[in-house]
Formats: C-alpha cells, sequence, structure tokens
C-alpha cells in the first residue's frame, strides 16, 4: 500500500563549485562532508575563466530541502562562485541558487526539466508594483536571475571536460 503522503522525501541535485581560491578548496571540501555527513572527495581542476581559481562539480542524494542546507554551508566564503541544483521530486518543485560575489545570492523555483519557473502570485505583485513594460522587464529579468546566468557563464564554460564527484548523503 502505497504512504498517503504524496511528497518525497529525498532527491538529487547538483553542486557546481565555479570559481574557488586554492586555499579554499579543502574547506569547501569539509563543508560539503559535513552537510552531508559523507566525504566529499571533490576532483579540483583549473578554472579557465578566471586563472589561478579551482572548479569542481559534486552530485549529491540526500532529504528534500538539502540544497539549502548546502547554499548555507557554502555562503561562508564570499569569494566563491558557485551554483546548487535541487531536482524536482513527487510533489516538490525543484530549486535553483546561484550566488556571485557583488551580486549575492539568488533563487527560482524550478520544474521537472530545469526551467525556472515564476508563480501566479509573483507575476501580478510585479505587473502591480511596475508602472510601465520596462519596469516590468526589468523585474522579470530580476526573478528569472538572468544577471546571475551573465556573471556565471563564463565560468559555466570554463569547466568543459572536468570530472564530476558522486556524492551520497548518509542517513542516520
Amino acid at each position: 500500500m502505497r504512504n498517503l503522503n504524496q511528497f518525497a522525501d529525498r532527491t538529487t541535485g547538483v553542486v557546481y563549485i565555479h570559481s574557488a581560491p586554492v586555499a579554499l578548496c579543502p574547506h569547501v571540501e569539509w563543508a560539503l562532508s559535513s552537510t552531508l555527513n559523507a566525504r566529499a572527495n571533490l576532483k579540483w581542476s583549473a578554472q579557465e575563466a578566471d586563472p589561478g581559481m579551482q572548479r569542481a562539480t559534486v552530485d549529491w542524494a540526500g532529504p528534500v530541502g538539502t540544497a539549502a542546507r548546502l547554499v548555507t554551508a557554502l555562503r561562508e566564503w564570499s569569494s566563491l562562485r558557485f551554483e546548487v541544483t535541487e531536482n524536482a521530486s513527487d510533489g516538490v518543485d525543484g530549486e535553483r541558487f546561484s550566488y556571485v560575489p557583488g551580486l549575492g545570492l539568488w533563487r527560482g523555483s524550478t520544474s521537472a526539466c530545469g526551467d525556472v519557473m515564476i508563480g501566479e502570485m509573483q507575476l501580478r505583485s510585479l505587473i502591480e508594483s511596475q508602472p510601465d513594460s520596462v519596469g516590468l522587464a526589468g523585474e522579470l529579468e530580476a526573478a528569472l536571475g538572468v544577471a546571475w546566468d551573465d556573471a556565471l557563464e563564463p565560468y559555466r564554460m570554463g569547466g568543459a571536460g572536468a570530472e564530476v564527484t558522486w556524492l551520497q548523503q548518509r542517513v542516520g
């Protein structure tokens, strides 16, 4: 018999460390390991978009809400550029968090295919608060995280061919 709870307990996602100073890499691994209760042995490589910086990617599995916990751990270091995703699962939208120094943190809900979603009430609020289409376009771009995507795109491309690590959270 199926559990009456129609929401997923576990999900998966990805942590993209787009740019980290070399001295910070062990601290990032410790933060990920501590948050997921599993050893993170990241495969660091040079970030071509920012000489002297390192990049790494890790897939993770854990309880719904893990992405927010990972972001909290990584925000300790304002010099990092990173993204954390949490895939949509039964009854739960996905999420994407992006952090860029100078811009700060952006969070968006994502659909099963990874598109950023803007809810009805958020759209209504944006429409009501903007007297013209130019203002509305700017607010929609902010809600979609356009500035963060623009800032991170060179770093995303700078990781072509980098190795991905898989990390599953230990339960208990």
